[in-house]
């Protein structure tokens, strides 16, 4: 996993809940990096499963809902490192219409061993979209929040929805609908 994601996570951590949190899940976690990371270096996914399963445990919140606001959290921060990508589209489903044939690509020749979901677009419309999300990692919740995101940063909003076609969260499909 790329460590962008790590030092966007730890930053989080630290905004929201200390950072003596960000040093307890660091101490307490199995990382063979010792919580070291660098926004360009790779580590392994296991790393994150540690910190996010340390983070759920110190603070009592279930590790979903903090993968999830870490999704709404990452959103502004790959935004401001990479505002290019988002300054293309003009509408929240013009980007996530474009997260395959644009976003991806362009993620890909920056960091060209990111592995990244795929988001297999079913339907769309003016107003909606429905997509399912794969990805080994399950981090279905993730995508939530950066999709949720997205009509934040157009000032919009949208009815979001899920369903796990696969239990595990590898695969999901998402219903996305905005309003007004």
């Amino acid at each position: 996993m790329k460590g962008i994601v790590f030092t966007e996570f730890m930053e989080m951590v630290e905004s929201k809940f200390g950072l003596e949190m960000v040093d307890t899940i660091i101490e307490n976690g199995t990382l063979p990096s010792e919580g070291i990371y660098t926004s360009v270096g790779t580590y392994d996914f296991n790393e994150m499963v540690s910190l996010i399963t340390q983070l759920s445990h110190e603070t009592q919140l279930p590790a979903g809902d903090l993968i999830y606001s870490f999704g709404l959290y990452l959103f502004d921060s790959l935004g401001k490192a990479h505002p290019e990508v988002i300054q293309s589209y003009n509408s929240p489903l013009g980007l996530l219409y474009s997260i395959e044939d644009h976003i991806h690509v362009h993620v890909k020749k920056l960091y060209p061993d990111a592995e990244l979901p795929t988001f297999k677009i079913l339907e769309k419309t003016y107003t909606s979209i429905s997509m399912v999300y794969s990805s080994s990692r399950g981090l279905y919740r993730l995508a939530h929040g950066l999709i949720e995101k997205t009509f934040v940063h157009f000032n919009g909003t949208a009815d979001i929805s899920y369903e796990l076609l696969k239990e595990d969260g590898t695969e999901v499909k998402f219903d996305v609908v905005q309003n007004g």
